[in-house]
């Protein structure tokens, strides 16, 4: 039934990208024909700009998607996903450019995407201003994650009208049972792991007791680590930052309605600017724009990064670091970036393998699990990888946490940032039956089989004993056997591993206390621990980012996008791109249950962890 849904899923979806390939093919013939012609779009970067880093959307590890869709909205005027690594990769050329004069940051796109994503930005941000430039943000208003992803500047402003809002983190969850009742459907639900919470939504009205104890440990962790991080950067003692949080609607009405007056009186931010009068002051600051006078010099990162490619183009050592990113939910078979397809990541894994210059691998790891089956697939091609004499390393972003934690476990080395949402070992499967649905309207089902078996599985009848008695079994298998290759890799008994697995959730510092993970770091560490194992000498060796290859069409697609790009940043009078969308809506949907298409375990098994965060 359910690859029967993501079936018709994948057919609709494709139907739609054909639609958007004849319309996306007329704009690009459209502009080219317009422009072709003009001899002032070429890269540059001017002397003395400011670099403008403005992320649109999610921050991510992996655009998820394929090139096409990805295409397609950036050139309908926002990303949706921005690559924490493009961020960090332009601010450390920015810093040693002599062309670069400052750094803008603009927050007002940004939707949020993990607070471990936004601390490897705010590491980034320390480091550039080591060099002696300034950076400014600015922005009409501030939310949680848009506030730490400025907090670093060295100076912040906000439009007059704006408000810095910070509310904290928070968990939460539809709960299905009362409608699915209704409905008279039998979810039928197995489970190992008091904490493992993913199916919990189809049996219960409210959250469970286990995951509200557990959910209310990790929670705290990484409010913690934020208040800490944003009084840190503002040289401010959390208990002030805790007065404005818990105080905020007196203060407001003390400010007399004046939410900047509020916020620089808590010491938030540095001043209250128009738009116009933050362009006047950067103007001051960096100069005029050479071809806009009303506005001062700047270069968009993401161009930025364009024109100084050719700076990482050196002489190629004889090995390489293989870093392969392992983002989104895990599915059987083949599946588009953003997705861990079983197959698409083992294939990418033999490739590394097969690769003589590669001398080690760095897994990345930003993912809440999903199929049993999936995982196991990949870890096998890892642990070949391993017999083959390349260690490998896994690397923690965000989450990796069951399927996600599955796939690290067998790793030389597992690093995790401090506020990795990690751990959830424990197992779930799920499955429906409407016969109770069937007979309200009047459809009953009747007829015989060959053995007692037969018609036990049907979605259309009531699932039978044995059928009940093989789920049962195969999901305590899958749980033993999750259990014992932790115990096996991670050097514990497997009585150890069960206490800390039961679905319990981890955040990266205490996962590494309990010995789940073996160090806290990010993605370089974890290259240099590569090298390290590798037995390779300092500087020499290359950091190579193993992904899907494009295709021709892909390729030509790409490079009309690079161009359009150019075009709209040319031509666009607001100088951040051409028909920004307003991605901050997308930031209040939390994604609490899976693309249905992505359930598709051969055996209705799931490594799954229902973990995301609102905040």
């Amino acid at each position: 039934m359910m690859k029967f849904f993501g079936s018709l899923w994948r057919f609709i979806e494709r139907l739609v990208k054909a639609v958007q390939v004849i319309f996306f093919l007329f704009i690009v013939v459209f502009f080219v024909a317009v422009f072709t012609g003009r001899s002032d779009v070429a890269i540059t970067v001017p002397d003395g700009a400011a670099l403008i880093i403005a992320p649109d959307g999610v921050l991510v590890e992996q655009r998820a998607g394929e090139s096409f869709d990805i295409a397609l909205s950036q050139v309908q005027g926002g990303q949706g996903q921005t690559q924490v690594r493009d961020i960090v990769t332009s601010l450390r050329r920015a810093a040693e450019d002599d062309r670069i004069a400052a750094v803008v940051l603009s927050a007002d796109y940004l939707v949020g995407g993990g607070l471990s994503k936004l601390q490897v930005i705010a590491d980034a941000v320390a480091e550039f201003k080591t060099s002696g430039k300034p950076v400014i943000a600015m922005g009409d208003s501030f939310t949680q994650a848009q506030y730490h992803f400025v907090a670093g500047a060295d100076e912040i402003y906000m439009h007059d009208f704006g408000f810095v809002l910070i509310e904290g983190f928070g968990y939460y969850k539809p709960y299905f049972a009362e409608a699915i009742e209704k409905l008279n459907v039998d979810v039928n639900v197995f489970r190992v792991g008091e904490f493992k919470s993913f199916v919990e939504p189809y049996l219960r009205n409210d959250m469970s007791a286990e995951d509200r104890q557990n959910a209310e440990k990790w929670l705290n962790r990484l409010w913690a680590a934020y208040r800490r991080d944003v009084a840190t950067a503002r040289g401010l003692e959390p208990a002030v930052l805790d007065g404005y949080i818990n105080n905020s609607v007196s203060l407001l009405r003390e400010a007399n309605g004046d939410a900047g007056s509020a916020a620089i009186a808590a010491g938030l931010i540095d001043g209250l600017k128009s738009r116009q009068q933050f362009r006047d002051y950067m103007v001051e600051l960096v100069g005029v724009d050479a071809d806009r006078s009303d506005t001062f010099a700047h270069i968009d990162f993401r161009t930025y990064l364009s024109a100084t490619d050719f700076q990482d183009l050196e002489i190629d050592n004889d090995s390489s670091i293989a870093v392969i990113v392992a983002s989104g939910e895990i599915v059987d078979g083949e599946a588009p970036p953003g997705t861990i397809g079983g197959d698409s990541l083992a294939r990418l894994v033999r490739q590394a393998r097969r690769n003589d210059e590669v001398r080690a691998v760095v897994l990345q790891i930003d993912s809440p699990g999903g199929s049993m089956f999936a995982s196991e697939i990949v870890l096998d091609q890892l642990q070949a990888l391993q017999a083959a004499g390349k260690p490998y390393v896994a690397s923690m972003s965000s989450t990796a946490a069951s399927g996600g934690y599955y796939i690290a476990m067998a790793a030389d080395e597992i690093y995790a940032a401090e506020t990795t949402i990690s751990g959830s070992i424990g197992v779930g499967a799920i499955y429906p039956t409407f016969q109770r649905s069937l007979e309200s309207v009047g459809v009953t089902i009747d007829g015989i089989g060959t053995t007692p078996l037969t018609g036990q599985m049907s979605p259309l009848m009531e699932l039978g004993d044995e059928g009940r008695q093989l789920f049962d079994i195969s999901v305590r298998s899958a749980y033993d056997t999750f259990i014992g290759k932790v115990a096996e890799h991670r050097e514990l008994t497997p009585e150890r591993v069960d206490q800390l697995a039961r679905g319990q959730i981890w955040i990266g510092v205490d996962a590494m206390d309990v010995g789940l993970v073996d160090q806290l770091g990010g993605i370089d560490q974890a290259i240099e621990a590569a090298a390290r194992l590798a037995g390779l000498p300092k500087d020499g060796w290359d950091v190579d980012y193993i992904e899907k290859p494009l295709s021709l069409a892909e390729q030509m697609l790409m490079q009309y996008l690079e161009l359009l790009q150019q075009l709209f940043t040319r031509f666009d009078s607001s100088g951040t791109g051409f028909l920004q969308l307003l991605e901050r809506l997308r930031g209040d949907l939390n994604v609490v249950v899976p693309d249905i298409g992505n359930w598709n375990d051969p055996r209705g098994i799931y490594y799954h962890c229902l973990c995301q965060i609102r905040g």
